[in-house]
């Protein structure tokens, strides 16, 4: 054991996006801009929701933990790929490579719950209209965002358990801008291909049977607004693309790097982008932007706010 402690890595050197200094400066920018506006974006819901009575409602009550966690999966690793763009050596520590992997799985586990419980809410909206008062309860609201949290912590956790005590003696090269896990273990000393292709594809098994879920789910919500055609169904058919496009940008890479692990990295990395930068940056967007009470009460908030 003395022996194996010694011969552990400390550090893992990161190789980044990209070697080209134009494609960094320019990579600089816009991710700064992203991550800027995506920290923005979701406070601006987070606190709307909060301050504005009228929107104390299971949807936006669920909308403002999913800008909670948008915030923290684009906080993770981003603001470390940023500052490494011009850093001639991208390093990272074994406890620092360890607790992005941790967080990753957390933010990732707990959002793929979170959008199964928003696409629950919707579907008890449309579909059981008489009794959505009763079912979307403010108990089950705080169960459902606390089930999430712990869903994703128990993820998490059944991914770490076993490569805690993987031994790490060299190479410690990452092709990424972060540490996750199909990286990871193909750098341990003993053949990990046959059971880290299970470890990590179990992750991505899950994912595409969310994925499977909720797909059923609004396929439902759309058969049920075509069977009652009515003033309201364009509203209702508007929120539930929304919710859609989030999930299909959300699970869409996930299902990818996870359900084919170890396949092509430069493919993964451009999809590990999406969903850690872009999907974070969108989210706001798409649920500001495409539902008119959030839009109005930011627009009051911040006209207050100004004349103030």
């Amino acid at each position: 054991m003395e022996g194996f402690n010694h011969s552990r890595v400390s550090e893992f050197v990161l190789l980044g996006l990209t070697d080209s200094f134009e494609l960094q400066i320019f990579f600089f920018v816009i991710f700064s801009i992203f991550y800027l506006m995506t920290m923005f974006g979701n406070c601006l819901i987070l606190l709307t929701v909060l301050s504005t009575s009228h929107l104390h409602s299971p949807m936006f009550f669920l909308i403002s933990n999913l800008s909670l966690i948008d915030m923290c999966l684009s906080s993770f690793a981003t603001p470390k790929m940023i500052m490494d763009l011009f850093a001639q050596h991208k390093t990272i520590s074994f406890e620092g490579c360890i607790s992005q992997i941790f967080f990753l799985h957390l933010f990732t586990g707990t959002e793929i719950v979170l959008l199964i419980s928003m696409s629950f809410d919707r579907y008890t909206a449309i579909c059981k209209p008489l009794h959505y008062s009763q079912i979307m309860s403010q108990n089950m609201c705080i169960g459902l965002v606390v089930t999430s949290w712990i869903v994703g912590f128990l993820h998490t956790v059944s991914q770490l358990a076993f490569t805690l005590y993987l031994p790490f003696c060299g190479p410690n090269v990452i092709d990424s801008f972060f540490c996750d896990l199909p990286l990871v273990i193909q750098l341990a000393c003993i053949d990990m291909y046959i059971l880290g292709v299970f470890m990590v594809s179990t992750s991505g098994v899950i994912a595409l049977i969310s994925f499977l879920l909720l797909l059923t789910s609004y396929i439902t919500v759309l058969i049920t607004i075509r069977g009652h055609a009515s003033t309201g169904s364009s509203k209702i058919l508007s929120t539930c693309t929304a919710h859609f496009i989030v999930v299909l940008m959300f699970f869409g890479p996930c299902i990818v790097i996870y359900v084919w692990p170890f396949t092509n990295f430069l493919v993964d990395k451009i999809l590990s982008v999406f969903y850690t930068i872009f999907t974070p940056f969108l989210n706001p967007l798409i649920y500001t932007l495409r539902n008119l009470e959030v839009r109005t009460a930011v627009k009051n908030k911040l006209h207050n706010r100004f004349v103030k």
